[in-house]
């Protein structure tokens, strides 16, 4: 008996005893449907933070749907195949929460081999324009802090930092250097003092449990990163009709470095600071912490990002040509799928040769 059915059948009882034990949260037809359907992966899991992100792709003549659905735990995972790979869409919800009970949910219980991570995200980098697609190749978390107390500085170490809870590895914000409307040359000062960037508590599947590991910046997998690279290639579109186009032709690009937090970020300051800091290209909400589920359940992932807005121009570009910016973060998704798909296949050939 293979290793995934067993995994299946264990993933069964659990589930089948979770349901007795919380007044049937997962009904009997549920754990039925959702056995049959991990007897059929493994598949390729598409994490999706919101419906105007997911209806593209559910409306693409590249995604046939098989017409199974799974509804638990207030989300439904759509079955159905890209370039001939069995994938399972599912829809997260705005925020880092959100985006990790639904990457956990996936992977625990579906027979997943790889996440791929697609949406819309602000940016800070000024060597891109709005719908350009960007894939980082290492992702943040960057709402983890520790706030210094007032009168305090980089030379003085943080509340539990010999613990190993805090650090000052990865640097900080000092709000004082965003003071303005100082015109007489004087210091300055901020009681809001300094923000000092944290990473996060791991803990891996493959680790002790309970014994933390940490991360900060998260990797996506290489195998996928060099995939992606053959995204950069694509033609991706700029006009929404005949007489309505971006005045640039959206390209996609493949970047050191996104990061995440639960704020929508509309400041230029701290965008600006974010890039000059970090070298930070996308900013979003959930990429991070599907990220973090995926680097601690040891499961491939990558995260693709079309940028929804311009760091200079009419402000209200964006919104009239978001229809275009959601489209080309599918375009780009779907060429990855139809790239991997490939990949594997010629790598199956080889071995058979």
């Amino acid at each position: 008996m293979g290793i995934s059915v067993v995994a299946c059948i264990v993933l069964s009882a659990i589930l089948m005893l979770n349901a007795q034990q919380s007044n049937g949260a997962l009904s009997a037809e549920t754990q039925m449907l959702i056995e049959e359907a991990n007897m059929s992966g493994p598949y390729l899991g598409l994490v999706i933070p919101n419906s105007f992100e997911m209806d593209p792709l559910l409306q693409s003549p590249n995604f046939t749907s098989s017409n199974l659905f799974v509804d638990f735990s207030g989300r439904r995972f759509r079955f159905g195949t890209i370039a001939n790979k069995q994938v399972i869409l599912v829809m997260t919800g705005l925020s880092m929460i959100n985006a990790a009970i639904t990457t956990q949910l996936l992977l625990s219980v579906f027979n997943i081999e790889g996440v791929v991570h697609y949406g819309i995200a602000a940016h800070a980098n000024p060597s891109f324009n709005l719908a350009d697609v960007v894939i980082p190749q290492y992702w943040s978390h960057s709402a983890l802090w520790s706030w210094q107390r007032y009168g305090e500085g980089p030379q003085d170490e943080l509340p539990l930092e010999a613990n190993g809870d805090y650090t000052r590895e990865f640097g900080y914000l000092n709000v004082a250097n965003y003071t303005v409307n100082v015109t007489d040359g004087s210091s300055y000062d901020n009681s809001l003092n300094n923000i000092w960037f944290q990473p996060e508590e791991v803990f891996p599947i493959d680790g002790t449990p309970e014994e933390r590991q940490h991360a900060f910046w998260v990797a996506v997998d290489p195998l996928y990163y060099e995939i992606s690279q053959k995204l950069e290639e694509l033609e991706l579109e700029r006009c929404l009709n005949a007489t309505t186009c971006l005045p640039h032709t959206p390209k996609v690009a493949r970047v050191q470095r996104g990061t995440s937090a639960s704020i929508f970020l509309s400041n230029a300051a701290y965008r600006s600071f974010l890039h000059d800091k970090f070298n930070i290209t996308p900013l979003d909400m959930e990429s991070a912490s599907v990220a973090l589920i995926c680097l601690q359940q040891r499961v491939p992932f990558i995260a693709i990002r079309s940028l929804s807005s311009s760091l200079s121009g009419d402000p209200n570009e964006a919104s009239k040509f978001i229809t275009i910016v959601s489209k080309n973060s599918v375009t780009a998704v779907v060429e990855f799928i139809k790239q991997l798909s490939l990949h594997q296949l010629t790598m199956v050939k080889r071995q058979k040769w």
